[in-house]
């Protein structure tokens, strides 16, 4: 995980908030400067008009909930999916032989272009687009899990074995905790890939939703008005993925305890960290 938080300072929150000022003023200078055609390129203060006209008196509130609904139902849906398939896939070699194969070949297929024919078949509700968004939150979800899982140390299971443990103590204590990081990474993904598939849904066919209030201000020629819409969605995704980052300080709370920690000596030993675990489990 990468660690911001020795650049996290006022300073640099300044310098950050200057350099944005800085390009919206460049571009400002350069739609005035040389005439840009505002159906072609809105200036900053346009965007910002239709922003505020949106959510004043326009229906970008509404339409922002229903989307944010479906992305986080698609992601629910989707990552519990894959996250129980790649712990079976992971787990079980006949699930892996039967079923891996198959669910390799439906992965190489695009599952945007599967957008037109999931909402044909679940219609212009919220069903399509919960379905799409799922689809493509289930393969980051699932291939993160069985790699995490794969990648735990095979010297710590042997060590589980040896001192009596359980496969089921295996995967509590030690195969779960390893993947831990892999599977909060597919999952960071995956909430990204939720709100594109969402969209590419919404822009296909929808009754409600951003991308269908962004391909209606298409047709008439509000340029302004989908650049304010690609601003809500892009603070949505902020939104989500810093919801998702503070969930995982939380899960995996291991990795802030091991950065504070002054010294390795101060610490024990996997092999005992094991043992005193396995004792008090007994």
């Amino acid at each position: 995980m990468l660690d911001l938080a020795s650049v996290d300072t006022p300073r640099n929150r300044l310098l950050s908030v200057l350099l944005l000022a800085g390009l919206l003023v460049s571009w400002e200078v350069v739609i005035r400067v040389f005439g840009i055609a505002p159906f072609i390129l809105p200036a900053p203060s346009a965007v910002a008009q239709a922003l505020w006209r949106g959510f004043a008196n326009g229906p970008f509130l509404q339409h922002t909930l229903i989307t944010v609904a479906e992305v986080l139902l698609g992601f629910i849906f989707g990552s519990a999916v894959g996250l129980v398939l790649g712990v079976g896939i992971a787990l079980n070699r006949h699930i892996a032989y039967f079923v891996y194969p198959y669910i390799v070949m439906f992965l190489s297929m695009p599952k945007v272009a599967l957008a037109p024919l999931i909402v044909l078949w679940f219609g212009l509700g919220i069903t399509s687009k919960i379905v799409t968004a799922a689809l493509v939150t289930f393969f980051p979800v699932m291939v993160n899990t069985i790699a995490g899982l794969n990648a735990a140390d095979r010297d710590g299971i042997d060590l589980i074995r040896s001192l009596g443990g359980t496969e089921r103590q295996i995967f509590t204590m030690l195969r779960l905790p390893a993947a831990l990081p892999m599977i909060v990474a597919g999952l960071e993904i995956a909430m990204t890939l939720s709100l594109i598939g969402t969209v590419v849904a919404e822009l296909i066919g929808a009754e409600q939703g951003l991308g269908m209030l962004m391909q209606s201000m298409n047709f008439s020629m509000d340029t302004a008005g989908v650049f304010s819409i690609l601003i809500v969605l892009a603070i949505v995704g902020l939104v989500l993925n810093q919801a998702l980052k503070s969930a995982r300080r939380r899960m995996i709370f291991w990795e802030n305890a091991g950065r504070a920690a002054s010294t390795p000596s101060k610490r024990a030993s996997p092999a005992t960290e094991v043992e005193n675990t396995l004792a008090v489990s007994r």
